[in-house]
């Protein structure tokens, strides 16, 4: 894969059609075909094709299946990296997988560790155990799940990373909260942040403001997308201006070692 010093990444803020994956595919892939050219990754919410649901049983898919094929599909004829998380059956056991597909046909994946016990995903899906960074273009990408961005040991930069990735599907009821989080995980971390968030309201009555943005290691918000409009929102990122800050601030000489444990 070519090295890029810049990035230009799409926050996909999108209105999820409740439990309808083939519409949700649908609608995505003409908004995704428009951006060939103008973009190099594409982020969608999580659990794009159903919204934030716990009908496992009845929504998930394999990683044979319709979804996973249509993503590497896509990406192959659009040039396009594209990731997004959805419901996932494997091995008998159902995980809310963010999924990180490359033109390529290279395809990597993060379950979602920190399940939204207080919405009942604990119930209804597994927790993943692995952290997951991937290379692309020579950008290390962390890839995390919305309540995920709550726990800041699990997101640590441990001199392995360049972007966060945060998809979701955060309530308008808690946006001071998502605001404050990312700038906070960008900070701490010396990175980029990309959150993507939905828009709409799902089919259990939660409304969605979006605030999908990108935010540099200073926290300062590099772009932000209408609130609550639908849209695909580019920015370009870069590794020089990223190293450049890196230098200048050494926090990461001064950073704790440790070691997670379940």
């Amino acid at each position: 894969m070519e090295k890029k010093d810049t990035l230009r990444i799409t926050l996909a803020q999108v209105d999820i059609v409740w439990e309808n994956p083939g519409q949700n595919r649908t609608v995505l892939e003409n908004q995704i075909r428009q951006l060939v050219g103008k973009s190099d990754l594409v982020i969608l919410p999580e659990t794009f094709t159903t919204g934030f649901s716990m009908q496992a049983i009845g929504l998930a898919e394999f990683m044979d299946g319709a979804t996973i094929n249509w993503l590497l599909n896509l990406s192959r004829s659009t040039g396009l990296a594209i990731c997004g998380s959805l419901l996932v059956k494997d091995n008998d056991l159902f995980y809310n997988r963010f999924v990180f597909i490359t033109p390529k046909g290279e395809l990597s994946f993060y379950d979602k560790r920190h399940l939204f016990s207080i919405g009942g995903e604990s119930v209804s899906f597994t927790a993943g155990e692995k952290r997951l960074i991937v290379d692309f273009m020579g950008w290390r990408i962390a890839l995390y799940i919305c309540y995920d961005i709550r726990f800041p040991v699990w997101c640590r930069n441990q001199n392995e990373t360049d972007l966060m990735i945060y998809t979701a599907n955060w309530p308008s009821s808690r946006s001071e909260v998502w605001n404050v989080l990312l700038k906070a995980r960008a900070i701490e971390n010396q990175v980029y942040v990309a959150g993507v968030n939905r828009v709409g309201t799902d089919g259990n009555g939660v409304v969605y403001i979006g605030e999908s943005q990108i935010i540099n290691p200073i926290g300062k918000v590099l772009l932000q997308s209408d609130l609550t409009g639908v849209g695909m929102f580019t920015f370009e990122i870069s590794k020089k201006v990223l190293n450049d800050f890196r230098e200048k601030f050494p926090v990461t000489k001064d950073a704790d070692s440790f070691v997670l444990k379940k």
